[in-house]
């Protein structure tokens, strides 16, 4: 036995007790994650469905699983990376719908434990009871009314925060594999969207400016080696494309997306808000002042003395205040600026304490960073899914802004910050389940959510929507088991038709809308119609009725004529219809065309 052993100190260290106490955190972390993940999903997640996006992700983890290539089989405005990370999903023991948002919500939690490690710059592991609910709480207001599946942003995020929090660790501790784990994460997600690139180059940025790197000799070699580990995932990606023949198309495809630069962020210091809507400009102006009038204080805290104190105390309790009202009063409505007046009054109060503390606030411009990258999108350009981190971010600087203040010291219970811990995560628990039961994501109110969609396909059990939805689902499988075939194919929507019935879609598009036919998008359609025609051994089905007639529980048709014209978003799907020469049929409110096994 060595001296060091020897030593009382290192007898404690290597105790059975020590040893429980270090292996329990991990595990009670972990166990957390996952109970909470489950428990959100079985109370919020799995009330509501929609046929549009819901499964779309997972549709081209389908694809993925039974052997196409991105770019040369599927056409894509955006990497596929999505595809390959939740195949994941498909692992998961328990029905599709529900593994899919059990996975998600996994992702979203360790996001958030990732950006609260950054911007403290401590270990979960040292986290006590209160911080834990705290982040717990942070997790639910980050999820907000973001519908529960596996989404793009929603990757892009987890692995951004994964990145950054496991290379600032790396590089802190001088721990190589979490450096070049934090770097693969940064370069994956870019491959799952583009709005994400920006990862690559703040990832080059640690790298050359961390704090832990800026006292040691800058080695050409180690720097080499972790752009290779930023690199891998983009390198791995396009060099299968174009080993596969498809480089040319994949850079036109993803070129040919319509641009978005997240410009909803300033435009709302000039827009108009309905009624019954929260503005959040008010929010933003009044905890602005009080960030100034903070910092002021405390520049001048010698000045002023036990004045200044209860000035700095006090406001710092109405910014708080007014951080916190911004999310009450934006009730997690789904498409609306609460989330933006958090990124700003965030944004404010880093910026005032890298002043005041002549610091550059590199993690915290990370979160910001972070922020404006989700929101650029298409469909949800709204950095919600950062908020509770940002207003965790914001408190807790609050909080440092007093805590040199000296007060008389008033001993607590340990038990007093675990309830007020508990009464948080409370709290935007039920903010969480009310906002979700009176509005699911494309559907109607939870108490209108009676049909059991199990019932349609196994894949579905747990999921509840409304009973339009439901007949819908009912005649897909109708239509399926009625007219078997090879390829099946069911436009323009519902791409979660092909992971969930088991199906392959014979076109390159799991859901043609207009911005996703890019490149020759259009064309390939078609030209796969007509090879499909050729080939026979097919069931392609139109829709008759559209998704937003579905989440708003208008029952579809009973029947239809096989000619009925389509719920189409472009010219496409008439063009398919005219290129397929079987047998016209209809089932419920499906029409289709039909050319069985030869």
């Amino acid at each position: 036995m060595s001296v060091v052993d020897s030593t009382p100190a290192a007898r404690r260290a290597s105790s059975p007790g020590r040893r429980r106490i270090r292996w329990s955190r991990p595990v009670f972390l972990v166990v957390g994650v996952l109970v909470m993940s489950a428990g959100v999903v079985f109370r919020v997640g799995r009330f509501g469905f929609n046929p549009s996006d819901q499964g779309f992700v997972l549709a081209g983890a389908w694809r993925i699983l039974h052997g196409e290539i991105p770019h040369v089989d599927v056409v894509s405005p955006r990497p596929l990376g999505s595809a390959y990370l939740h195949i994941a999903d498909f692992l998961v023991p328990a029905p599709l719908m529900l593994a899919s948002g059990f996975v998600m919500l996994v992702q979203l939690s360790v996001a958030t434990i990732a950006l609260a490690a950054l911007l403290t710059g401590t270990s979960p592991l040292q986290w006590g009871p209160l911080r834990m609910c705290l982040v717990a709480a942070a997790v639910l207001v980050n999820l907000n009314t973001f519908p529960v599946m596996a989404w793009h942003t929603v990757d892009g995020v987890f692995l951004a925060a994964a990145g950054w929090w496991a290379l600032d660790h790396g590089l802190r501790a001088q721990a190589r594999w979490a450096r070049w784990l934090g770097l693969f994460c940064l370069g994956f997600a870019v491959i799952v969207k583009q709005s994400f690139a920006f990862t690559v180059l703040l990832g080059v940025l640690i790298l050359l400016l961390h704090p832990a790197v800026r006292s040691r000799r800058f080695r050409w070699g180690r720097f080499v080696a972790d752009l290779l580990w930023l690199g891998a995932a983009p390198l791995l990606y396009f060099g299968m494309v174009a080993v596969a023949g498809g480089l040319p198309d994949a850079l036109t495809q993803l070129a040919g997306g319509t641009q978005t630069w997240g410009e909803n962020i300033y435009r709302l210091w000039g827009g108009t808000f309905r009624a019954g809507s929260v503005d959040p400009r008010g929010y933003i102006v009044a905890a602005a002042v009080g960030m100034v009038l903070i910092a002021g204080t405390w520049r001048l805290r010698d000045r002023l003395g036990r004045g200044g104190d209860w000035i700095r105390l006090i406001v710092a309790g109405a910014v708080a205040v007014i951080t916190v009202g911004v999310v009450v009063a934006g009730r997690f409505e789904h498409a609306s600026y609460w989330s933006f007046a958090v990124l700003w009054i965030f944004l404010v109060a880093s910026v005032c304490d890298g002043i005041v503390r002549r610091r550059f606030p590199w993690q915290r411009l990370l979160v910001v960073a972070l922020a404006w990258m989700s929101t650029l999108s298409w469909g949800y350009p709204f950095p919600s899914l950062l908020a509770g981190t940002m207003v965790l971010g914001t408190l807790d600087l609050l909080i440092c802004a007093v805590a040199d203040l000296r007060w008389p010291h008033i001993p607590a219970p340990r038990t007093l910050g675990v309830l007020a811990g508990v009464i948080v995560v409370g709290a935007a628990g039920v903010q969480l389940t009310a906002a979700h039961d009176r509005a699911p994501y494309a559907d109607l109110p939870q108490w209108q959510l009676t049909a059991h969609l199990g019932t349609a396909a196994p894949a579905m059990r747990g999921v509840r929507s409304n009973p339009a939805v439901g007949a819908y689902l009912t005649q897909i499988r109708d239509c399926l088991t009625r007219y078997p075939a090879s390829n099946v194919a069911v436009l323009p929507d519902d791409a979660f038709v092909y992971p969930v019935f088991k199906v392959h879609n014979p076109f390159p598009m799991d859901w043609p809308l207009p911005m996703e036919m890019v490149g020759d998008g259009k064309q390939r359609m078609v030209d796969a119609a007509r090879q499909l025609d050729r080939n026979g051994d097919y069931l392609v089905l139109f829709q008759a009725v559209t998704t937003e007639a579905l989440a708003e529980g208008r029952q579809p048709y009973g029947s239809v004529p096989p000619e009925i014209g389509t719920a189409g978003h472009s010219d496409v799907e008439p063009r398919i219809r005219a290129a397929l020469t079987g047998q016209k049929i209809s089932c419920g409110s499906l029409a289709g065309v039909w050319s069985p096994r030869g």
